[in-house]
């Protein structure tokens, strides 16, 4: 975002009109944008690099400790049970207090 703001802003220099009044100004100017663009392209290889070294390593991780993988699995499943459970208690809690609304309620 920060490369991206450097090239508008040095876009937004060469649209100044003090630009054609002052040649000196303008070749500085001028140095300024396209280092800015180079900037910025340099910063969007590196993003993209690192997007796919990011996942080729993920990747690596997880064919290296499956246990890691397992775990997961095993939190997401009992997530999923917490949150259809909570949903339980939730509806128990809605319903009028009767014996057996309280019993389940409770277990």
């Amino acid at each position: 975002a920060m490369s991206k703001s450097a090239v508008k802003i040095s876009s937004d220099l060469l649209a100044n009109p003090l630009c054609e009044q002052e040649p000196s100004f303008l070749e500085m100017v001028t140095a300024f944008d396209t280092a800015m663009k180079r900037m910025d392209s340099f910063n969007q290889e590196k993003v993209e690099w690192l997007w796919l070294e990011n996942g080729s390593v993920t990747e690596l991780f997880s064919s290296v400790f499956p246990s890691l993988n397992m775990a997961v699995k095993r939190r997401e499943q009992t997530l999923q049970d917490y949150k259809r459970l909570q949903s339980k208690v939730e509806k128990y809690e809605e319903k009028e207090r009767t014996g057996p609304v309280l019993a389940k309620l409770h277990q």
